[in-house]
C-alpha cells in the first residue's frame, strides 16, 4: 500500500515503512539515514521543538497534524531535554507541508538545520491526516522513517526491520534517557529529591517558581540514598517506555518512600509507576494521547482542565485499590488522570501540569504539593 499527498512530481527522497508493508513516499530533511520506532500523532498547534526534544517520546517517530511545521525556527530556551543524553528523544518528524525559512524573532536556527545537527530524521509531502486516521483505527504501528538525498532505498529490508523491531511493550527507556550523575537547582523553599526517568526542562522550572529546591538524581537511585539529601518530598518525573519495565527497580523505592510518609508528586510514568506501588496496572493504549488540548475532570470541584498529555499507557482505573483515589478523567476516553494515596501524602497526575508546550490550567498542582509537604513536615 502507498500513500502519497503530493500532486507534483517530485524526487521521493524520504519514506517512512511500516510494519503491515505501508509505504508512504515524500521528501526526507534533517537528518540523513534510518530509524526505527512506534509511529504516533500529536495535535498540539505550536511547540513542535518542545514536544521534539521531550524524552517521553524515546523510540517514536511523531506525526504532527497541525500542518505547517518549522516555521517559526528553533532556539535554546524552548529545548525541553532537561538532563538526558540530547540524542535520545523523539526519532523522526513527519509533516504535511514543507519546512519553511523561519520567521520567529526568537529563532536562533531553522527547524532542518537543528534537526539534521540533533540526529533527528524528518519526512515532509504526506498525507498526514490519512496516516492519522489510519493511527485511530488500527493503533499505533512499528515503523521505520528513511532520508536518502538519492533516492535509493531497499524497501523490503525496511519493511523487514519494521517488523522485527520489539515495540515499546516491555521496554524500560528510563534509564537511558535519565541524569548520569546528580545535580541541583537551588531555591530557598522545601527540598524536592526529582527522580529522573526523563525529566523535562519546564517541571524542573515550575518546581523553582513554586520556591522549591530540586536534587535530581538517575532513575535506578535507591531508598537509602534519597533519604541521605533530607528531602521534604519527591517528584517522580514523566518519562519513554513500558512503565512495567520500569517498576521492576522504581516500584521497590516508591513504597518504601510511601512506607515512610515521604510526601510524593507523579508526572505521567511518575503517576503510572505510583499506581504500580500500590498493586494498580498499566495497558498499552491503541493510539495513545499526544497533544496539548485534552481535556480533563477534576473530580474535587467538578473543573474542567485543558492539559497536555504525551503517554502511550494507562494506569487501569479498574484495578485502583482501595487506599486510591481517582481524582481526574480525560473526557476524550474516560482514562484515568490523576490519583491520590488516602494512606499516604502521594498525588500523581496523568498529564503534564508543566506544559511545554500547551495550557497552564494545570500549574497549581506544583502549589498543592508545595502544600503537601509543608503540612506533612508541620506534623512531624
Amino acid at each position: 500500500m502507498r500513500l502519497s499527498q503530493d500532486t507534483n512530481i517530485r524526487p521521493v527522497t524520504g519514506l517512512l515503512v511500516l510494519e503491515d508493508g505501508t509505504v508512504l513516499e515524500g521528501q526526507g530533511f534533517g537528518a540523513v539515514g534510518e530509524a526505527v520506532g512506534e509511529v504516533c500523532f500529536n495535535t498540539a498547534m505550536t511547540g513542535y521543538q518542545e514536544i521534539l526534544t521531550d524524552p517521553s517520546y524515546a523510540a517514536q517517530i511523531v506525526t504532527f497534524t497541525f500542518p505547517h511545521i518549522g516555521n517559526v525556527g528553533v532556539n535554546d530556551e524552548d529545548i525541553e531535554n532537561a538532563a538526558a543524553n540530547a540524542a535520545i528523544a523523539a526519532r523522526g518528524a513527519i509533516v504535511r507541508a514543507d519546512v519553511t525559512a523561519p520567521s520567529n524573532h526568537r529563532a536562533r536556527m531553522d527547524l532542518e538545520a537543528w534537526m539534521r545537527r540533533r540526529g533527528i530524521i524528518g519526512l515532509t509531502g504526506v498525507d498526514t491526516r490519512a496516516l492519522t486516521v489510519r493511527i485511530r483505527e488500527q493503533g499505533m504501528p512499528k515503523g521505520v522513517i528513511a532520508h536518502n538525498p538519492n533516492g535509493r532505498f531497499d524497501r523490503d529490508r525496511l519493511i523487514e526491520r519494521a517488523k522485527a523491531w520489539h515495540g515499546l511493550e516491555g521496554l524500560d527507556l528510563a534509564k537511558e534517557v535519565s541524569t548520569e550523575r546528580p545535580f541541583v537547582i537551588d531555591g530557598d523553599g522545601p527540598h524536592v529529591v526529582l527522580l529522573d526517568f526523563g525529566v523535562k526542562r519546564n517541571i524542573l522550572n515550575r518546581l523553582k517558581a513554586a520556591g522549591c529546591k530540586v536534587t535530581v538524581v538517575p532513575a535506578k537511585t535507591g531508598f537509602d540514598e534519597i533519604m541521605a539529601a533530607k528531602p521534604d518530598g519527591v517528584v517522580l518525573s514523566n518519562g519513554p517506555g513500558d512503565p512495567a519495565a520500569t517498576a521492576q527497580y522504581a516500584v521497590p523505592v516508591i513504597q518504601k518512600l510511601m512506607e515512610a510518609r515521604v510526601p510524593m508528586f507523579g508526572i505521567c510514568l511518575g503517576h503510572q509507576l505510583m499506581a504500580l506501588a500500590v498493586g494498580a496496572t498499566t495497558v498499552k493504549m491503541a493510539q495513545g494521547h499526544h497533544g496539548a488540548n485534552h481535556p480533563v475532570l477534576e473530580h474535587e470541584t467538578g473543573k474542567v482542565e485543558i492539559v497536555s498529555m504525551n503517554h502511550g499507557f494507562a494506569v487501569d482505573e479498574e484495578s485502583l485499590p482501595d487506599r486510591v483515589e481517582s481524582t481526574y478523567t480525560s473526557l476524550f476516553d474516560g482514562t484515568n488522570a490523576g490519583i491520590r494515596v488516602k494512606d499516604a501524602p502521594a498525588l500523581a497526575v496523568q498529564h503534564h501540569p508543566e506544559a511545554s508546550p500547551g495550557p497552564q490550567d494545570s500549574f497549581p498542582v506544583f502549589d498543592r504539593f508545595v502544600e503537601l509537604m509543608l503540612k506533612e513536615k508541620s506534623a512531624a
